[in-house]
């Protein structure tokens, strides 16, 4: 884990440590691999992603498919809070996915979300002080490289403290 760690904080200045990480990411989540997701941006607190516009990610109409565009707002919030939190003080799911389509994807598409060391503090660890989990709505917009606004996510992540889990993992 210390390896991740130092490619993460390197990916943020590297272009060869965003290739390297983005080949990582691919063999880690391999379900996302044929999207063709690229980390194209990384702060400590900000990320962003992109879906490209190629035959894989169409719809019926060629368009950018509702579902590649909902699993790229679930990867990039989910990869966002995993390298900023770590992955050894919270248990950290998905609960619930909902989004908002405003315009029909034409071409490659970017994600990007922000939070600060102030919004954990509020929205994770200091309710986790008093309740056993905290669902955290994370609202994220995608748009294309026209700067078209193409979708609105709200990815609800659900955080437990790794003592408060009950099931083994």
């Amino acid at each position: 884990m210390i390896q991740a760690d130092k490619i993460l904080i390197k990916a943020r200045y590297s272009v060869f440590y965003r290739w390297l990480l983005n080949i990582a990411l691919d063999r880690m989540v391999p379900f996302n691999k044929p999207h063709g997701f690229k980390v194209i941006e990384l702060e400590e607190y900000r990320l962003k992603t992109s879906l490209p516009y190629k035959r894989r990610n169409f719809n019926h109409i060629r368009g950018l498919h509702a579902c590649g565009l909902a699993t790229l707002s679930e990867f990039t919030t989910g990869f966002l809070l995993l390298s900023a939190l770590g992955m050894k003080k919270y248990r950290m799911i998905m609960q619930r996915l909902e989004m908002n389509y405003h315009y029909q994807g034409k071409m490659t598409a970017t994600a990007e979300f922000i939070i600060s060391k102030e919004w954990i503090e509020e929205k994770i660890a200091k309710p986790l002080q008093t309740n056993d989990s905290v669902v955290v709505p994370c609202e994220i917009k995608i748009h294309d490289v026209q700067g078209n606004h193409l979708t609105t996510g709200l990815v609800y992540w659900q955080f437990k403290n790794w003592a408060s889990v009950k099931t083994k993992t």
